[in-house]
């Protein structure tokens, strides 16, 4: 007995598409039949009924016609053929429509965009095997044995009694039986299903389906253990099987296995609550903790306590040995920070070189006091790391529960603030909350009071990195980082006092002094005989919006007689916050001055290729968490890659060359890989940390005198 497929499709040449795929399969084992509408299809239904014809084996329809639309379409087809499996076809903004129609009685759906033969015929065959006549049709056609054996999904079917009667090959291999040895067993033998939390059996499918006869799925953590023992994740679909007349003759089961999916699952869901660097707890995951434990707490009259930790110096490490060296620092503060509380408490890192403890319950304030000396006293033994012995302190704030807060988010703030008080009377030592603190604001207003006096102190420095062309090891450019000699803090980088300028406004006469001074020492570079650099400045947004931002450019330029392409700007993502127009403008003019425009923190994901097109950059800075991947496998080259081809790809469109410069370079191996790209230029502490003049032009001099001796 041949197979046979109504097709009802209006689309003649989307009929013939469907026609040709199912015929190239079977030949001539197999005829299609094509209708273009439902109102021709029920009737085609029932004539073959009438006339007790070969029945109809599969019905292949389009979700919308002209007479019949969305389930209604299932349900038309359904009332006159109620056993014959339905493959629905439609659109991807109809999806939820189809799924719709597959809980009224449709076994499945296939996109139209997404139709070849290859796909169709799996998912032909697959509804096929789990609606009817698998076995018939196995032992009419070798051609479709040989279709059900190539399909991903496993296939077992069983007969009214529950014996197999069919397996192909994917149910031999995830089972453990051969087919041989399969079929006259009880597919309770064959097929051994647990529940993977618990442990218990999981009632047979196949049987369950006979049953109820209806289609049921397995219950999700649904594991099968294989006949010599191993087990497999998977998940199913098991259906009844119904003869022509309606009588129940078995099931079948589809069934695949899962275990690569949901251990990846598993691994993203860890990743979405665990901080990638330490595998501590992140935020959320505490933060969904904290209120839990403060909810327990009220509710049995106890207190709980929480700890703010923060490395001390810890930006020192970072610049002085490098990010490497910095997050396995990172880590050991973190396995450290866990040896000194219970199991029942909780770690976090906050962000950077900040932690937060939970002590779940605790009898006295006190006793978190304990907790914090022991981390103090821990962290006197310095922390071995490669070659070097790495000593930092901590500063620690406490606040309790509900003395210090009934709410996390006051609970927390008030710990950062006992932390704050803490690190401002000398670090390394702990601070309990007093609501008198308030310590973070009144540091941030000093900080403020401190920025309107520095420029006119001269308090400020520059230091210089130099930037390596990869391919010929010549330094063809620096960059200008800013420093702060406080007079009461010590020298201070960046990180420490950026973004209180940026937030109160001092950042725009800073960055014009920063203009000056790096013009400046680069005019003198020049007369000394010293190699033409051009310099790096970065610039705050809050800079390119200022009035008389351009007219700065122009009056550094001229006082210091450099040419505009011996000055570049380094932008960073908060370039296009606020204002983005206005600041494009800007960097349009100063490109067409000449000026050079390098774009920070590349292939870190916060520039898409749109940003790009918009600015009109000749550089592109590649972010250094990237480049600590490079060289480290596949993965890392597929990053660089994309980053290059996403780089020539905008290239192209807007007919500019770009050149991409490596930034955070600190192994040989990133350099070997960076060179074997091609990458044009690097920066980073492998090359030279960041200088101050003096050292920086001693430099500079060596590399004269080297040329020299070559000459």
């Amino acid at each position: 007995m041949s197979q046979r497929i109504l097709v009802i499709q209006a689309d003649v040449v989307q009929a013939n598409v469907i026609r040709r795929s199912l015929l190239s399969a079977f030949d001539a084992t197999l005829q299609v039949e094509w209708v273009r509408n439902c109102a021709e299809g029920v009737l085609r239904l029932e004539n073959v009924s009438r006339q007790a014809a070969d029945p109809i084996t599969a019905i292949i329809a389009d979700l919308f016609l002209s007479d019949s639309q969305g389930v209604d379409t299932v349900e038309r087809l359904l009332r006159v053929a109620p056993h014959v499996p339905i493959l629905l076809l439609c659109s991807p903004q109809h999806e939820a429509i189809a799924r719709l129609a597959i809980q009224r009685g449709a076994h499945d759906y296939l996109l139209r965009d997404n139709l070849n033969s290859e796909v169709l015929m799996k998912s032909l065959l697959s509804m096929i095997g789990r609606a009817a006549n698998i076995g018939a049709l196995f032992e009419e056609n070798e051609r479709a044995q040989a279709v059900l054996n190539s399909i991903g999904d496993a296939i077992i079917s069983v007969d009214p009694e529950g014996e197999v009667t069919y397996l192909n090959a994917v149910a031999e291999s995830l089972t453990g039986w051969p087919h041989t040895e399969a079929v006259g067993q009880t597919s309770e033998k064959v097929l051994r299903i647990v529940d993977a939390t618990t442990r218990e059996s999981v009632p047979n499918p196949l049987t369950a389906a006979m049953i109820a006869n209806e289609t049921l799925v397995l219950p999700p953590n649904s594991i099968c253990i294989r006949r010599d023992g191993v087990e497999i994740a998977i998940e199913d679909s098991t259906a009844p099987i119904h003869d022509h007349h309606g009588q129940l003759t078995g099931a079948v089961m589809v069934f695949h296995d899962v275990s690569a999916a949901r251990a990846q699952a598993m691994r993203l869901s860890h990743l979405a609550w665990h901080d990638s660097l330490t595998d501590l707890p992140n935020s959320t995951l505490f933060n969904d903790r904290l209120t839990q434990a403060m909810a327990l707490a009220h509710r049995h009259g106890h207190k709980l306590a929480v700890i703010f930790v923060d490395v001390d110096r810890f930006k020192i490490v970072n610049d002085s040995l490098g990010h490497l060296i910095g997050d396995r620092l990172l880590q050991s503060v973190a396995h450290r920070l866990q040896s000194c509380v219970r199991s029942t408490d909780t770690v976090s890192r906050r962000g950077g070189d900040e932690f937060v403890i939970l002590l779940s319950e605790v009898a006295h304030a006190e006793d978190a006091g304990i907790c914090a000396e022991k981390i103090l006293a821990d962290f006197s033994a310095p922390h071995f790391i490669d070659q070097h012995a790495v000593q930092v302190t901590a500063s620690l704030g406490i606040a309790t529960y509900p003395d210090d807060g009934t709410e996390a988010e006051t609970l927390l703030r008030n710990a950062d603030f006992a932390m704050y008080y803490a690190k401002d009377s000398g670090r390394h030592r702990y601070q309990f909350f007093k609501p008198a603190l308030n310590l973070r604001t009144n540091g941030q207003q000093t900080v403020d009071d401190d920025l309107r006096q520095a420029l006119a102190r001269n308090e400020f420095i520059l230091h210089y990195q130099p930037k390596i062309n990869l391919m010929t090891g010549d330094i063809f450019g620096v960059e200008a980082l800013v420093r702060w000699h406080h007079p009461q803090r010590g020298l201070m980088l960046p990180g420490e006092f950026i973004a209180a300028a940026e937030a109160s406004g001092h950042i725009v006469p800073l960055g014009r002094w920063v203009l000056r001074e790096a013009c400046r020492q680069a005019r003198r570079w020049r007369d000394a005989g010293l190699p033409a650099l051009c310099v790096a400045i970065n610039v705050s947004p809050l800079e390119l919006r200022s009035d008389n931002f351009i007219a700065d450019v122009y009056a550094a330029l001229l006082e210091t007689g450099l040419e505009p392409g011996d000055v570049e700007f380094e932008l960073t993502d908060s370039v296009l916050m606020h204002d983005s127009d206005q600041v494009i403008a800007v960097l349009q003019v100063l490109k067409q001055a000449g000026v050079q425009l390098a774009l920070d923190d590349f292939g870190a994901g916060r520039w898409s290729l749109c940003d790009l097109k918009r600015l009109p950059v000749n550089t592109l800075n590649l972010d250094p968490a990237i480049v600590r991947q490079l060289g480290t496998g596949t993965e890392s080259a597929s990053i660089f890659d994309n980053a290059i081809g996403a780089l020539m790809g905008m290239s192209i469109d807007v007919n500019m060359k770009m050149r991409v410069v490596a930034k955070g370079v600190e192994t040989h191996q990133e350099l070997l890989f960076l060179q074997s790209h091609r990458c044009a230029g690097g920066q980073g502490h492998y090359f030279s940390q960041p200088l101050e003049v003096p050292e920086i032009t001693k430099l500079l001099e060596e590399i004269v005198q080297t040329q020299c001796l070559l000459a």
